[in-house]
């Protein structure tokens, strides 16, 4: 089974792809966080330091692009290339309100119009190129309905991947993802799927593989492996159980390179207890430890906060 990590912006930078890559591996793609780009501004140093291959070794690494204009992609696009990417993803399903009241993200997939000439010029230019691109996508804005218009849309071009996942621009991450129309999609899009959506567990990924009678081979899954991140050791089937012993690895590595390359100390306590909203559904019974670690402002009241949950 081929897994894939999830974006999410501001967890999943090069330090957290180093750490986990390092300490449990089992990733076949990571997806950076996007890259946004502007008028003769592909991307800002702190995203190309973020994707730069010297910071990504060994890590297989496809960079995530967040825009509604053709040119400014294809401009971040020639500049990943010149960095040696040869396959690039674009981001139609981000539903954050900063986000849609652009145009961009999930926002995008309401025209459908303004999208098809999109997709005509990024393509056009990815074949004369040589580069892959993939689609990251909702089903809609606001009707799951969107998504068979979608559907025809996507099958015009030749989209190496679509990651889809099964909400629409409105449930944001709430609720049970609309599983019917990811059926649908099985039947229907032409080129290879891919299952993102609440996979936090092995026994979630099971309960796919029922209701679709598919093996669901590759899928993506963000939050689930931040939450735990043992979570793709369990659905390879190598353990049942959180391992603890990677999981205090994991932590001590990236609050230590954390430290490296954050300064004040409070940044570094922001960017932990950022991790600690995921991972503190592991750690039943130590709600009062918790609590005071989401509290510290110090470094040694977050350390021994630590040791006592750890």
């Amino acid at each position: 089974m081929k897994i894939y990590c999830a974006p999410l912006e501001g967890v999943t930078t090069y330090v957290f792809r180093n750490a986990y890559n390092t300490i449990y591996g089992n990733v076949d793609k990571f997806f950076s966080p996007f890259l946004s780009p502007a008028e003769n501004c592909p991307m800002t140093p702190r995203e190309k330091k973020d994707i730069a291959p010297e910071n990504n070794e060994g890590i297989n690494l496809v960079p995530q692009i967040l825009t509604c204009r053709s040119d400014h992609f294809i401009d971040a696009a020639k500049a990943l290339h010149s960095m040696g990417y040869s396959e690039i993803n674009l981001n139609l399903g981000c539903p954050s309100g900063t986000v849609c009241t652009k145009g961009k993200g999930a926002a995008f997939l309401q025209e459908t119009d303004a999208l098809q000439v999109f997709l005509d010029a990024i393509y056009s230019y990815s074949e004369s190129e040589g580069i892959k691109i993939s689609i990251k996508t909702r089903l809609g804005y606001s009707d799951p309905e969107e998504f068979h218009d979608l559907i025809g849309i996507f099958n015009s071009f030749p989209v190496s991947e679509l990651i889809v996942h099964p909400r629409i621009r409105t449930d944001f991450y709430k609720g049970e993802p609309r599983k019917e129309y990811f059926a649908y999609a099985l039947k229907h899009v032409k080129c290879p799927l891919v299952y993102n959506g609440n996979i936090y567990s092995a026994e979630d990924y099971e309960e796919l593989v029922s209701t679709f009678s598919s093996s669901l081979d590759p899928i993506m899954t963000g939050r689930g492996l931040i939450s735990d991140p043992s979570l793709l050791d369990k659905l390879k089937g190598t353990i049942s159980e959180t391992d603890f012993t990677k999981f205090r690895k994991l932590h001590d590595t990236l609050y230590h390179e954390y430290q490296k390359v954050m300064s004040p100390d409070i940044n570094v306590l922001h960017k932990m207890r950022e991790l600690w909203t995921y991972w503190q559904v592991l750690f039943d019974g130590k709600e009062r430890d918790i609590k005071r670690l989401m509290k510290a402002k110090k470094i040694a009241e977050y350390e021994a906060s630590v040791s006592g949950i750890l």
